[in-house]
């Protein structure tokens, strides 16, 4: 053996408790501020228009449910390139605007707030049918994605206890989603397809780091068969972190600078999509280091004093 070998199976539990923090404030935020769905995954209408001078985003939002007699709630944002103020006006309720109640309501508007020379810039309609479709057809592909990234964990590793390598990659993963969910609460950034498309990114970069220091554990254990389950993975995690970081973090890097460029000129789906890939990004490089191989260290370690205790 050559080269430092960093004790993570020894210092889980510290792992484990940042995990398990960061998780609880994930929860504590949901019962605080609730989660937000975007208008794909719940239905309703979300109208975007460009003004001038001061708005009350209050007295908007007061105006509008009185116009459509229907929950309205509005934000106010603004360009930093262009300075060019926005209104986003979001109607909740089961259904959308049709074009007709959708020209009224504008007319009735700009009439309340004729200073403001409002501007439609951009109008978005979805039914709450194909909205609750969107959402389970989105947790379908999450689901399914992490149980063929088990499966297939599971085939390719059987010689080293496929189960416990499969399952393991499977938690790495759960806590990898909950991560970005988390992110998506706490910056309340609303649950749509980009949460979807994030989610399926980061499995997709976790599970291959995990791959590769599960290939590594293979190698030297049939390179080193006498030394100890967990001194052999963090020989294999030590081998290969610096590939596993260096990786991430050029993805972090890049994925920030895009969430720079988008928060600039106010894009809020680019926004939507880059910030919870930048901190997914390094939940996946810290599962798979972290988590990941101290809990497959522990699923052997048990698996193999129950097996000695029966053999007494």
């Amino acid at each position: 053996m050559t080269g430092k070998i960093i004790g993570f199976y020894k210092k889980r539990w510290i792992f484990f408790s940042i995990s398990l923090a960061i998780m609880l404030i994930g929860i504590i935020t949901i019962f605080l501020d609730g989660v937000s769905l975007d208008i794909q995954f719940r239905g309703g209408a979300l109208l975007k228009y460009s003004y001038v001078g001061d708005l009350d985003a209050d007295a908007i939002a007061d105006a509008s449910s009185e116009l459509l007699n229907r929950p309205v709630t509005t934000q106010l944002t603004s360009d930093i390139s262009t300075e060019e103020k926005r209104l986003v006006i979001n109607v909740a309720g089961n259904y959308g605007l049709d074009a007709k109640d959708q020209d009224a309501f504008e007319n009735a508007l700009k009439e309340k707030f004729p200073e403001a020379k409002l501007n439609l810039s951009e109008s978005s309609m979805v039914e709450p049918f194909f909205g609750k479709k969107f959402l389970r057809d989105g947790i379908t592909a999450i689901i399914l994605a992490a149980l063929l990234v088990m499966i297939y964990v599971w085939i390719r590793f059987k010689k080293m206890g496929g189960l416990s390598a499969g399952v393991t990659a499977l938690v790495a993963l759960f806590h990898d989603v909950l991560v970005v969910f988390f992110t998506c609460v706490i910056f309340k950034i609303p649950i749509g397809d980009s949460f979807v498309a994030v989610t399926l990114s980061i499995i997709g970069y976790s599970v291959n780091d995990t791959i590769v220091i599960y290939d590594r554990i293979r190698e030297n254990t049939k390179l080193h068969p006498k030394i100890p389950v967990e001194t052999l993975t963090d020989l294999s995690i030590s081998q290969s972190i610096m590939r596993s970081v260096n990786t991430n973090v050029a993805v972090f890097l890049s994925i920030s600078l895009v969430y720079i460029l988008a928060r600039v000129n106010s894009i809020d789906s680019i926004q939507s999509f880059a910030l919870p890939m930048a901190v997914g990004s390094i939940s996946g490089c810290y599962s798979t280091i972290c988590i990941a191989g101290p809990l497959w260290v522990m699923w052997k370690k048990r698996k193999n004093s129950n097996i000695a205790f029966k053999n007494v």
